[in-house]
């Protein structure tokens, strides 16, 4: 008899952990199809590019060259390391935009604040101003902040979204081909522009060669301490 109970409890907490599973994945669908409403057109600035990476020509590719490029260097240049930002920065509102990371096995995602240091050394966590999520190994994805948190993913994200909400102090993240929810900065209060944030990367002997790619998201017509 005891047995049967036993069973008869275990099938019915499985039966509740799968619908509770299906109503978050359903909730993440709808929050993801939410913030592709906010899309953005982002572009990379090369005023901003560390020397050894490469810009494509539309601004929207962006990798490790092998190659240091005679460029000066400007104080909205990153000297060190291999990072670059967007054109646009974004002093209010939502806004969305897509990074297709194929199949690289390192890079940094995400938003920096107007007065990031940008010389030397470079720490991603928010009290350094960078919000960010990263690849390491191939494998380990972490939210970048003074302990870097280990995010344990059911897949490894092809495309990243990222979703910045300036007057809610959030910074979120998406697996935007699962349309699920990765990981999301939340009550900050953002007092000066904030711009889209790229780190492609070294390319590792060619392991991690491929550019990260702003893509198109789907939708754009219906709207106008860790260191690298």
């Amino acid at each position: 008899m005891l047995t049967r109970c036993l069973g008869a409890v275990r099938r019915a907490v499985a039966d509740l952990e799968h619908q509770l599973q299906a109503s978050l994945q359903r909730f993440s669908f709808q929050e993801h199809e939410q913030v592709q409403l906010y899309a953005a057109d982002v572009h990379l600035d090369p005023r901003t590019a560390n020397p050894w990476l490469v810009l494509s020509e539309d601004g929207k590719q962006v990798w490790d060259g092998n190659l240091k490029q005679i460029l000066v260097d400007i104080p909205e240049r990153f000297n060190m390391a291999p990072c670059v930002l967007g054109t646009k920065g974004f002093t209010t509102g939502r806004h969305y935009w897509e990074v297709d990371v194929g199949e690289k096995t390192s890079w940094d995602l995400g938003v920096a604040r107007q007065s990031v240091d940008r010389k030397g050394v470079v720490t991603l966590s928010p009290e350094d101003g960078y919000w960010t999520v990263c690849l390491r190994n191939g494998s380990e994805y972490r939210a970048c902040a003074g302990e870097a948190e280990l995010l344990r993913l059911p897949r490894k994200p092809k495309i990243i979204g990222v979703f910045l909400d300036f007057e809610d102090g959030t910074v979120s993240f998406y697996d935007a081909d699962a349309k699920s929810h990765m990981y999301s900065f939340t009550d900050y209060q953002f007092r000066e522009a904030m711009f889209p944030f790229f780190n492609p990367d070294i390319s590792e002997s060619g392991t991690n060669k491929s550019p990260l790619t702003i893509r198109a998201v789907s939708g754009d017509e219906n709207l106008d301490d860790f260191t690298i």
